[in-house]
C-alpha cells in the first residue's frame, strides 16, 4: 500500500489521488507540520488523532491507526508538494481553508508557534491555493477556539 502510494507521490506525472489517498495526504500533511520543529509532541498527536476522527467520522482507534499509517508516509515522502496537490486537486477552496484550519490547530496545540512550523504552514497554505489573508483568518478562529 505505502510503495504504491509512495511512487505515485515521487513520480512527476502521478494521477490526482482517489479519495482514501486525499484523506491520508491530509493526514501526512498534519503529521508533517507536527514534526516540523523537531518536536512531536503528545498534545500535537492528540489534536491529530481529535482532527482525523471528527473530519472523516472515525473511531479514536480508527482515527490513531489512520495517524499512524500518515507518519509512516510522511517519514517516507520527499516533499510536501505531493500531498498538497492530492488536496487541491480533489477539495474546493472552503474546505482548503479547513485543512489550514486543522494545520493551525496542531502547529498551535503545544503552545508554542515554531518559526519552522509557521514557515511549513507559510507554504503549504501556499501551495494548497490559500491566501496569505485566509490563513491568517483562520488561525485566529483556532486562537479564539483555544
Amino acid at each position: 500500500m505505502f510503495a504504491d502510494l509512495l511512487k505515485r507521490l515521487t513520480t512527476p506525472a502521478a494521477d490526482p489521488f482517489p479519495e482514501p489517498d486525499a484523506q491520508l495526504a491530509m493526514a501526512a500533511l498534519l503529521v508533517r507540520i507536527a514534526r516540523s520543529d523537531g518536536d512531536y509532541a503528545e498534545a500535537e498527536i492528540a489534536r491529530i488523532d481529535k482532527i482525523l476522527a471528527t473530519r472523516h467520522n472515525l473511531s479514536p482507534f480508527e482515527a490513531a491507526k489512520m495517524r499512524g499509517d500518515a507518519e509512516a508516509l510522511e517519514a517516507q515522502a520527499p516533499d510536501t508538494v505531493r500531498f498538497t496537490r492530492a488536496i487541491k486537486d480533489g477539495v474546493v477552496y472552503e474546505e482548503r481553508i479547513e485543512v489550514i484550519e486543522a494545520l493551525w490547530g496542531v502547529v498551535l496545540a503545544d503552545g508554542v508557534r515554531d518559526p519552522e512550523e509557521n514557515s511549513l504552514l507559510r507554504l503549504t497554505a501556499n501551495l494548497l491555493g490559500v491566501n496569505d489573508r485566509d490563513s491568517a483568518l483562520a488561525r485566529q478562529r483556532v486562537e479564539a477556539r483555544g
